[in-house]
């Protein structure tokens, strides 16, 4: 390794971020990579994965012993809970053993990159400001992402390493059994909806899908993240980051349903929960006709994410000023970004 090459540690590797933190630094040929997940990544490449459970601080402290070249870390673990108060503790947990595990062993450690989300600004609770801007006062806890980044800007004090936070909205990317993954349940539903002979509809209230809403791309999401960790003038700040456009769902339909060969109809406000609960035995009907990748139906999408998405009667944006006027200018078209991704999908044999 020569003394230019950086060591990224990205943990979380499996997930939508991880994953394509993954694909973009080991394609790089001035990085060398650590994976850190529970399971191995489906990510070709030359890197090395350690399989840690992050929970347990003596088994992380003993996998990071091997780690002393790491220099950038990019944290994107996430454990979901029933209410946010259940989830403070072990997303705390998660980033406090990764911490005591990494820091004294990696000497030269640089940088600390944390993914978090626009909850940060409370659009899982009702209507908020948009669009949301980093400055934006906290909403009531709990919120874990507020414990990771003050527990991070504290351990950080007289320190040489820095630290960042992105602030992302809808990661789009490809990721198996990822809790919200939204380019898996368009297609999914797509892909169902047109093998029950029906037309694409909304799955939300008029308003939803009238409301301005704005996605990420997990791509320039990576090159956001990359970008945090190596330019000095990004340092310990957070950062909004989306595709830098907007639309609503009302005019985004007619493009998926176009891809798919359906025809569209007005919206229609269903639990998606509830109403795709029954739909495996179709779904191994289709892998088994069309050849599609032996994936457990309940593995591929989680429907109370699409709820998630489908109910707010509000816009969800966010500015990505801050991030533009520190340096930062990747934009993506968001029509075009789903139909890029569904390409990979069926690319995959996940969709027929």
């Amino acid at each position: 390794m020569t003394d230019s090459k950086k060591t990224a540690l990205v943990v979380g590797a499996t997930g939508v971020v991880g994953r394509s933190l993954l694909k973009q630094l080991v394609a790089d040929p001035e990085w060398d990579v650590i994976a850190v997940s529970r399971r191995t990544p489906e990510v070709e490449g030359d890197y090395r994965h350690l399989a840690i459970n992050l929970l347990d601080a003596e088994a992380t402290r003993n996998a990071l012993n091997s780690c002393e070249n790491v220099n950038h870390v990019f944290f994107s673990a996430y454990i979901q809970k029933p209410t946010w108060a259940e989830m403070v503790e072990p997303n705390m947990a998660m980033l406090r053993n990764l911490m005591d595990g990494i820091e004294p062993v990696a000497k030269n450690l640089q940088h600390v990159n944390l993914m978090h989300g626009t909850k940060w600004y409370g659009n899982h609770l009702g209507e908020f400001k948009t669009p949301a801007q980093e400055t934006d006062p906290r909403h009531m806890p709990p919120n874990f992402y507020y414990d990771q980044q003050d527990y991070i800007v504290e351990r950080q004090q007289g320190a040489s390493w820095t630290w960042s936070a992105a602030r992302p909205h809808g990661i789009c990317g490809l990721s198996i059994g990822n809790p919200m993954n939204l380019v898996m349940v368009l297609a999914v539903y797509a892909t169902v909806s047109k093998a029950l002979g029906l037309p694409l509809r909304h799955p939300g209230s008029v308003e939803n899908s009238r409301a301005l809403y704005n996605v990420t791309d997990g791509k320039l999401l990576a090159n956001a993240c990359t970008w945090m960790a190596t330019d000095p003038s990004a340092a310990n700040e957070a950062y909004n980051i989306t595709n830098g456009d907007a639309f609503r769902w009302q005019d985004m339909w007619p493009i998926i349903a176009d891809y798919f060969g359906m025809e569209t109809a007005q919206a229609q406000q269903i639990d998606l929960v509830q109403m795709m609960a029954d739909k495996a035995p179709l779904w191994e009907k289709l892998s088994a006709e069309r050849g599609l990748m032996k994936i457990p139906y309940e593995q591929l999408v989680d429907w109370s994410y699409g709820n998630f998405v489908f109910t707010p009667q509000y816009d969800v944006m966010s500015s990505t000023t801050k991030a533009r006027r520190a340096g930062f200018t990747g934009v993506d078209d968001s029509a075009e970004m789903f139909l890029r991704h569904f390409d990979e999908l069926r690319a995959n044999r996940i969709i027929p």
